[in-house]
């Protein structure tokens, strides 16, 4: 059963790579065909709207590559206040439907096969998981591939899982998205995210985890 879903979502996500035009997953396509996407959303914003979340979506349920460039496409079409909603909210879904899989094709497996690591690990979730899940989605040095994967094979609630990754991916996707407004000067990728705020990032995510260490070695 489990094999036949998951040869299913291989199948999934490479038909969806397939019927990309080609060329298509790269910033010079994107500023070359801004126009055209704009002229569209014009036209069919109800479309548009649908047919992006959709795209978003799939990228990020299926880890497709794509995703950073999705955002500045969304910067560039739909404006600071729609695009952060827009790809808030299909990055959640899809993240969240990412640990799912991860959660229904792995964990069982990985706790059985790794129980006494597993066992600490859990424990570990149970208590502070929320922290690192929160310091994890804030640092983009971190590939969102790998937290959905490792948090699947957690007991982390859905619900929590998905209210603190939207708050932890959100003051990257407004970067991300403010600087999709200036789509068409944008010169590389490595332009959006400097050194200095990757590391101001992390620094807020460990904020959490470094109150809860105080606190737990203070206390009487």
């Amino acid at each position: 059963m489990r094999k036949g879903i998951f040869a299913l979502l291989v199948i999934m996500a490479g038909l969806f790579l397939y019927l990309l035009p080609p060329g298509t997953i790269s910033l010079s396509a994107l500023q070359h065909s801004q126009a055209e996407f704009a002229h569209w959303h014009a036209q069919h914003p109800v479309l548009a709207v649908m047919a992006f979340f959709g795209c978003y979506f799939l990228t990020a349920a299926f880890s497709i590559p794509g995703a950073t460039l999705l955002t500045l496409l969304g910067g560039a079409i739909f404006g600071l206040v729609q695009g952060t909603l827009l790809v808030a909210l299909a990055a959640t879904a899809g993240a969240t439907v990412a640990m799912l899989i991860s959660r229904y094709l792995l964990r069982d497996w990985v706790q059985r096969r790794f129980s006494r690591m597993m066992e600490k690990v859990n424990q570990g979730i149970r208590r502070d998981g929320g922290h690192y899940l929160f310091a994890l989605r804030l640092a983009p040095v971190f590939p969102f591939v790998l937290v959905n994967l490792l948090m699947g094979l957690t007991p982390m609630g859905v619900v929590r899982y998905a209210a603190i990754s939207l708050l932890g991916m959100l003051p990257a996707i407004v970067v991300y998205i403010n600087t999709g407004r200036q789509l068409s000067q944008l010169q590389s990728l490595g332009d959006i995210l400097s050194p200095g705020m990757m590391l101001v990032f992390a620094l807020l995510g460990l904020l959490p985890l470094a109150a809860r260490w105080l606190a737990r070695r203070t206390a009487p």
